[in-house]
């Protein structure tokens, strides 16, 4: 019950926190029925139904179950109880990213962007954590990056609390078709189902399609105006605190 009350703290996606909720009901319904009603068939069924959506629950969250278990085990508590608002993008991140994301689809110069909205990546949840950077967010680095005759092209970009942190970054891929994506988008799928609060924008180097990878989910393919909507959308879900616009300069052009 605790560790009900716990995710849905920390949760933000709505059709999750409606699964959470119910099952919170279910279990407090079987508590009830246990603890001031004389009705043991009834609450043999409930107790056996509360199990299967345990189960069920288990299966669908498994990636948000294998984080919370890690942070809980390293005793990293800030980030469960801490506020994350100011890890945040801003506004000026968001245009960046969409006008390098546009420039980088129009030239057909593949790319992979990790956006860390509050999932506290580590140098671990990568297959090879890359080449620190830790520098200041900007269409033209961004351009340069991907450009195709440098080393760090086939890699994606780390952007965390309006910085590139790294480039180079070798991500775990995911097990869904692999017929039908590139290394990319299972690259992007990978780590978003491992980790609900990233997203990830793919540039396809074959047809220049741009897409979003979200919660082990591909949106594509998308336009740069639909992916502005998007990571807006993603901010306005996030919670609210000091705004970050004024540490980015707005994007040209």
């Amino acid at each position: 019950m605790a560790l009900g009350v716990l995710l849905l703290g920390r949760v933000r996606e709505p059709r999750t926190i409606w699964l959470l909720r119910g099952y919170l009901t279910l279990v407090t319904l079987a508590w009830l029925v246990q603890r001031f009603a004389d009705l043991p068939l009834t609450s043999k069924l409930i107790d056996a139904l509360v199990l299967a959506c345990s189960l069920a629950l288990a299966i669908l969250w498994q990636g948000e179950l294998r984080r919370l278990m890690e942070l809980l085990g390293t005793g990293r508590f800030g980030v469960l109880f801490g506020d994350r608002s100011r890890d945040q993008l801003a506004s000026g991140s968001v245009s960046v990213l969409t006008e390098a994301a546009g420039r980088l689809s129009q030239a057909r110069r593949g790319a992979l962007i990790v956006l860390d909205l509050g999932s506290d990546l580590r140098p671990e949840d990568f297959l090879n954590p890359g080449l620190e950077l830790d520098a200041q967010l900007s269409v033209d680095l961004l351009l340069n990056l991907f450009a195709q005759d440098t080393p760090l092209h086939d890699g994606a970009v780390l952007v965390q609390k309006n910085r590139i942190v790294a480039a180079g970054v070798i991500l775990p891929l995911s097990r869904q078709t692999p017929n039908r994506y590139g290394t990319r988008h299972l690259a992007a799928l990978g780590l978003t189902e491992r980790h609900g609060r990233c997203r990830c924008i793919v540039v396809s180097e074959e047809t220049g399609t741009l897409s979003l990878a979200a919660q082990g989910r591909l949106e594509r393919p998308i336009t740069s105006s639909r992916l502005h909507d998007l990571l807006t959308e993603a901010l306005a879900s996030a919670p609210t605190g000091r705004s970050l616009a004024t540490d980015l300069p707005e994007s040209r052009g």
